[in-house]
């Protein structure tokens, strides 16, 4: 019986082929729109690191003095300074930790056919690659010791790899960091994440690094950040060493916490090493206060999916159920012109149920060839806003639960939009078609 209603309704879109263009047009420009929006959201949304985003910790620690509680909504710094994230690191507490911060470098080689170029850069600890679990292709992070020394090693991404030394192995080999040799350890898989969750500060959508080099070398090179610092009073800056032991914030920091018990045990530590430095005299707060947020909290806290991508969302549909008033008014023309040939069919002996459900066939039918080629005005969309828009780029794309999700949203928009003028014509009484047969 399905498949008559899908041959009954195949040829009804076919007799009236204007009026079957017109409500497929409108449900595709309803869906292009709505999935372009729906799509952005969705990638921004999206758990970065879904297999352990509840056990990765980004810790904050009022360090400001009384009278300066105005940084955040709950008066806690973004980031730490770099006495802290240093002291963190060495914590005894925490499965895997790591604090870090953006710069970057000129690269250049001993080699014509390479020109220097500027590269972004991670200085952070060996302890990065575990916790986002970054696979190694070649070779593996620096030891302990070669971070203890500060040597001038450095972990590549594959992509640099590629375009340095052609893909191959490249552990070993030697490429310079403006006027510092550095030696290649490792060759590290992409992140499979589109969104740079651990570094919010310069956008989370922005590109990861393609280098990362140890910690240690901050204080070694006296390396800056290319990112953001804050600071809530006056200090007297006048080289890396005083910006390295002032109050400034300019370093992010990221912990594993594996349980419950591993998540009381860090604040308890938290709250000890506060309490410590605050009887030295570096606080002067009456109240000590601290956080601790997993993955997706902190990226709540941070907004980074803004109420703006949620309206532009919301307005998208809001367009899509203008497409649907249409085609109801369509449907209900095209659907009560048909009244005689349903009252001959119901005096064959056709029931309410079996005249509805084949309508609801045929708007089907609708909503999935609307639902096609709105995944092609998607795509067109997205298309666009990579072109347009840089920054969002990586977001401007469909995944596989995308491409499903539009012919869903399209039958079943189209299925209500065709509910009442098909229970409209199956109410139609015969007798007062038959007479005019």
């Amino acid at each position: 019986m399905f498949l008559h209603y899908i041959d009954l309704g195949w040829r009804s879109l076919r007799r009236t082929p204007t009026v079957s263009f017109l409500m497929v047009l409108a449900i595709a420009l309803g869906i292009g729109i709505t999935m372009t929006s729906l799509s952005v959201y969705h990638m921004m949304s999206m758990d970065p690191i879904e297999q352990k985003s509840d056990r990765l910790f980004h810790p904050q620690l009022q360090t400001m003095d009384d009278g300066n509680d105005t940084w955040s909504e709950d008066n806690l710094p973004f980031q730490l300074t770099y006495q802290d994230a240093q002291h963190l690191a060495q914590a005894p507490v925490g499965r895997y930790k790591a604090a870090m911060l953006r710069t970057g470098f000129t690269l250049h080689m001993e080699n014509s056919d390479v020109r220097p170029f500027i590269q972004n850069a991670r200085a952070t600890h060996a302890d990065f690659f575990n916790l986002f679990d970054l696979p190694f292709i070649y070779g593996s992070a620096w030891t302990q010791e070669q971070a203890d020394d500060a040597s001038p090693v450095v972990v590549i991404s594959e992509a640099l790899n590629d375009k340095l030394f052609g893909g191959r192995n490249s552990v070993g080999e030697q490429f310079f960091l403006d006027d510092t040799a550095f030696r290649v350890v490792g060759v590290v898989a992409p992140f499979t994440t589109h969104m740079k969750f651990y570094d919010v500060n310069n956008g989370a959508f922005r590109d990861h690094e393609n280098l990362y080099i140890p910690f240690s070398l901050i204080a070694v090179m006296d390396i800056d950040t290319w990112g953001n610092s804050n600071g809530w009073k006056f200090e007297n800056i006048r080289s890396m060493k005083d910006k390295r032991q002032s109050e400034i914030f300019w370093l992010q920091f990221w912990v594993q916490l594996d349980d419950d018990a591993a998540v009381k045990q860090y604040g308890e530590y938290l709250m000890g090493y506060m309490a410590e430095q605050q009887k030295s005299g570096r606080f002067n707060r009456e109240n000590l206060q601290f956080g601790l947020r997993n993955v997706n909290d902190w990226l709540d806290y941070r907004n980074v999916v803004s109420e703006d991508n949620e309206v532009l969302v919301a307005l998208s549909f809001m367009f899509l159920a203008v497409c649907l008033a249409n085609i109801l008014g369509l449907l209900l023309a095209k659907f009560m012109r048909r009244a005689p040939e349903v009252g001959v069919r119901r005096a064959l002996g056709a029931s309410k149920r079996q005249v509805f459900l084949q309508h609801i066939v045929e708007v089907s039918m609708l909503g999935l060839i609307g639902g096609l080629l709105g995944i092609a005005l998607a795509q067109l969309g997205l298309w666009g806003v990579r072109l347009t828009q840089e920054y969002y780029s990586p977001l401007a794309t469909m995944d596989m639960t995308m491409l499903l999700s539009a012919p869903v949203i399209a039958i079943a928009a189209c299925v209500i939009a065709g509910m009442y003028p098909a229970w409209l014509v199956c109410r139609t009484t015969p007798a007062t078609y038959l007479k005019t047969q």
